[in-house]
């Protein structure tokens, strides 16, 4: 399944060294001075577009401040055609949700368990797609290592883009509870990840606890950045092996550095990477698109500068072009380097991204 249906079906989401790639993007705005603004796009490629199609369609995209293509799947003409429009080609990768059968197969002892004692492999949480890998053991840092590895090795591949980089949700957004029939005013056991073996020993042996034998978990500040920590980790050894290929990396995170480290264990702002793009889909949270502004100038304020923020827009969160133009232009007045569109890019979405862009 695509992130663009997956998105739609239920509403879940979610180098080198730093600065290491000057082609990336600009540098990071302050807030209301934004500085060669750099805007990115989501695409899953089909086979039965035409040639033509797709130079017309990436030569409008760039003439609307376009600069980059974030693809959900590997085909090489999508990618080519994109780089011959001028814009960078880079691949969309699930990193730690992996459901693929054979690796489910083959090693079910490589995914999360969570507080009650159910893995990934055989009990899913909320959807079944959600199989989320343990960042803890090396045997997945290596595997994602060769992932990442085949990508880049491609030329016609420019960079990489990591989503779902991260712990499963323990708390949804607000706006998604509805849709299980459930309420996460707390952390719940069946969402709670990872306790494994390797987590429980590898915190045990800094701590001197069995996290299992903590009497409030979501309460432990060392056993939740232990487990910031291991995603960290994971993060930075592919941005060291992106490094080793001289192309960028990205990735796409939930929308504040609060939320992030809150519901999905996310500790992004201390991560080594090109750029970020924070998914600040605001009708996720039930919140105003005023609140985009909010979000973007919390990241920027933790980011210090180390890399640029483009801000991720859910298109169907807007209700109406007057609402798109104001969330685009509040998100580059509090220091956005560009603007991640996920959903349908019609004429009307490219020629507001334009002139709003023009106008700051």
């Amino acid at each position: 399944m695509n992130k663009r249906d997956f998105i739609k079906s239920s509403f879940l989401a979610g180098v080198g060294l730093i600065g290491y790639h000057s082609s990336s993007g600009a540098e990071s705005a302050k807030p209301g001075k934004p500085a060669g603004l750099k805007h990115w796009v989501w695409e899953n490629p089909k086979a039965s577009e035409t040639d033509e199609s797709l130079k017309e369609r990436y030569s409008r995209y760039f003439d609307a401040g376009i600069r980059g293509m974030f693809f959900e799947s590997d085909s090489e003409r999508h990618f080519r055609t994109a780089k011959a429009s001028g814009l960078e080609a880079h691949r969309w990768m699930w990193t730690m949700n992996r459901g693929e059968k054979e690796l489910l197969d083959k090693h079910p002892e490589w995914y999360a368990v969570s507080r009650n004692g159910k893995s990934c492999a055989t009990d899913p949480p909320y959807v079944g797609y959600y199989r989320w890998l343990c960042p803890s053991k090396p045997e997945v840092l290596d595997y994602l290592k060769s992932q990442v590895k085949a990508i880049l090795s491609k030329d016609y591949v420019d960079g990489i883009h990591l989503d779902y980089i991260r712990y499963c949700d323990v708390i949804l957004p607000v706006n998604l509870w509805k849709n299980y029939g459930i309420e996460q005013t707390r952390e719940l056991p069946e969402y709670d990840f990872c306790y494994c073996d390797t987590c429980r020993a590898g915190y045990k042996a800094g701590n001197g606890a069995d996290p299992l034998e903590i009497e409030y978990p979501d309460q432990s500040l060392s056993w939740r950045k232990f487990r910031y920590d291991r995603i960290t980790r994971v993060v930075n050894s592919l941005s060291e092996l992106a490094g080793q290929y001289r192309k960028p990396i990205t990735a796409a995170v939930f929308p504040t550095p609060e939320v992030a480290r809150r519901i999905v264990r996310q500790d992004w702002t201390n991560w080594k990477l090109d750029g970020i793009c924070p998914m600040i889909y605001h009708g996720f949270y039930k919140e105003q698109v005023s609140w985009i502004g909010d979000a973007v100038e919390e990241g920027v304020h933790f980011l210090c500068g180390r890399f640029p923020l483009y801000a991720g827009i859910f298109l169907p969160d807007f209700k109406s072009d007057e609402e798109l133009e104001q969330g685009i232009k509040t998100a580059i007045q509090h220091g956005a380097s560009g603007i991640s569109l996920f959903g349908n890019i019609g004429d009307n979405v490219l020629r507001i991204l334009k002139k709003t862009s023009a106008e700051i």
